[in-house]
């Protein structure tokens, strides 16, 4: 299924039913009087999380979505139905703007949320009769429903975003710590769309791990897979950031650890002005290097000696492949999740 995280759409909830002009007819009730229903309500336009979706890719059939028109009255003083509500559902983690880029709700957990209320029913001439005026012959119309064109744009909810230069791992570390089976092999952008993970850190304790698709350099200005998957780090609480130090790649994993770093800067200052947006920059980071058993210990030893001294980072080792270090590395994490408060 293809993974689709930005779409937009126009949606209307439901014009309310007119009201009805009748009159009784009954025999032997000459002057029966007024006796139209109220219209009934127009349908709501709601909006839906639901766990079982991640993609928006179901609301691409459709341009637009209509509730129900809530149906006219008729007579004997009977109201028309109400308009059927139209329930969209959108993944978890679906943020809601209107085309001017304003936030108009954040889906982040299960519930409904009504986006447009449908219009009020109009009132029939049995509403309108009065001692002075017997017989109405007027009716409300009934009130129009509303419409407006919305963005939709999911943002995955995970505790941790593995980041770093693609195939420095992401997708085997995954596929090592969870249950998740991303696409594996050995070109640039093998994973194209985000993957979920859950990892099972203790007895009745897990955490969402999500591999978000490799960057480059140039990604906040669009290069590569760009900023189409940096929103999905937005959401995780720290990173895991995958380091490639096999040298296969022929960049240097120090300048890669920059080089990411500075994206990551660059998509904050494009991005700071934005309601509700969180800086990615400052959020914790486990700098991870990975594939150590294709590098030579004292190589190895340099490296790790370079983060100490220049950064006052001390980096884990690991082997995605041969799972060397992966349970301290996710102690370490679990650690950090279920133990500190962090945003």
């Amino acid at each position: 299924m293809k993974f689709i995280d930005e779409i937009h759409i126009k949606v209307s909830s439901g014009h309310g039913g007119p009201g009805a002009i009748s009159f009784r007819r009954e025999s032997g009730t000459p002057r029966g009087g007024p006796d139209g229903g109220d219209g009934g309500k127009g349908g709501n336009l709601v909006l839906r999380t639901s766990k079982h979706l991640n993609s928006l890719v179901d609301l691409r059939a459709n341009k637009h979505y209509a509730a129900q028109d809530g149906y006219p009255g008729t007579s004997a003083n009977s109201s028309g139905a109400q308009g059927q509500d139209l329930v969209i559902l959108v993944p978890e983690g679906t943020l809601v703007r209107n085309l001017e880029g304003e936030v108009i709700v954040d889906l982040t957990n299960s519930h409904d949320f009504v986006l447009l209320a449908g219009g009020r029913g109009g009132k029939g001439n049995a509403f309108f009769k009065t001692s002075v005026n017997q017989a109405p012959e007027k009716a409300q119309p009934g009130e129009d429903g509303s419409s407006m064109e919305i963005k939709l744009e999911l943002k995955l909810i995970a505790d941790v975003g593995i980041i770093g230069f693609p195939n420095a791992g992401k997708s085997t570390l995954i596929s090592r710590i969870s249950a998740a089976r991303p696409k594996i092999a050995d070109y640039p952008f093998t994973t194209l769309t985000p993957n979920l993970g859950v990892v099972k850190a203790a007895e009745f304790k897990s955490f969402v791990v999500a591999d978000i698709p490799g960057l480059v350099k140039g990604a906040h200005e669009g290069i590569g897979l760009g900023i189409q998957f940096l929103r999905h780090i937005e959401r995780t609480r720290l990173f895991i950031h995958l380091i490639d130090v096999s040298g296969i790649s022929g960049r240097d994993p120090f300048q890669d650890y920059l080089d990411i770093n500075f994206e990551l800067e660059k998509y904050d200052d494009t991005n700071k002005e934005k309601e509700g947006f969180f800086p990615l920059a400052p959020r914790e980071q486990f700098v991870v290097l990975n594939k150590i058993d294709s590098v030579q210990s004292d190589d190895l030893s340099r490296l790790k000696a370079q983060f100490k001294k220049k950064l006052g980072v001390e980096p884990y080792l690991i082997s995605a492949v041969s799972g060397k270090n992966i349970k301290e590395l996710i102690q370490a994490i679990s650690k950090k999740i279920f133990t500190e408060d962090l945003p």
